[in-house]
């Protein structure tokens, strides 16, 4: 009895070890995808572009893939309180990694017609914004991987950040558009793109608000908002 229980344990174990590594290549991927989309933004590399737009169907298959393992899991092991939490978080986090990947994807189409247009100044804002995005990303996951609630939580105070850049690119773009108007075409894209930045951001966050439910049971406070533009939209 003890020896088939011990079996159990260990094919659950592996079970979840493999469904952690799906989600830990959709991040990997995710954060490959922002920065060759954003990269192909900044250098107008529009094959650059195509192939992230391309590649955006590995992300599909491998949510497919996270989706069946933890269906697989649920039905046959039957888990319970903490392993419950992580499998439904990980089929959550799943969903929200394929539509980081689809705002990548966005990134890279829009690179093709900012490249038919002359470089706009306040662009120089996007890789940084990216390069912190990306790093939430990655930490976010960590924390999944690790089962680590504080780092988690200290993934929901560093979108910030996100949100700063993107308002600051925001006013920068406008009154970048005023002065020259013949720039209106690549400047709006321009902040399509940094909307789909802080989206991820958003997108992120959410992921490292799933990670701490699942392995506490309790979910964090809600986290403040700097999002200027979307004030601004809002109230117009």
């Amino acid at each position: 009895m003890a020896e088939t229980t011990a079996h159990t344990v260990k094919s659950f174990d592996e079970d979840i070890a493999q469904l952690r590594a799906v989600i830990t290549r959709m991040g990997g991927l995710c954060e490959t995808q922002i920065a060759d989309a954003v990269d192909a933004l900044m250098t107008r590399n529009i094959e650059a572009a195509r192939v992230v737009i391309d590649n955006d169907k590995r992300l599909d298959l491998l949510e497919a893939e996270a989706e069946m393992l933890a269906v697989r899991i649920i039905a046959l092991r039957a888990p319970l309180a903490d392993d419950l939490r992580e499998i439904v978080a990980a089929l959550k986090i799943a969903g929200v990694l394929e539509r980081i990947g689809d705002y990548a994807k966005n990134i890279a189409k829009r690179a093709a017609v900012v490249a038919q247009s002359q470089p706009v100044g306040p662009a120089v804002i996007i890789p940084e914004m990216a390069r912190i995005v990306v790093e939430i990303i990655r930490d976010t996951l960590d924390s999944f991987v690790d089962r680590d609630a504080e780092k988690a939580l200290a993934m929901l105070l560093r979108d910030q950040q996100v949100d700063e850049f993107y308002n600051s690119l925001f006013r920068s773009l406008l009154t970048f558009m005023m002065e020259n108007p013949h720039y209106i075409t690549p400047s709006t894209h321009l902040l399509f793109v940094a909307k789909n930045l802080e989206r991820i951001g958003d997108h992120a966050t959410s992921v490292a608000e799933m990670v701490h439910f699942s392995v506490t049971g309790q979910r964090p406070a809600e986290r403040p908002r700097n999002d200027f533009a979307s004030t601004v939209y809002s109230a117009t």
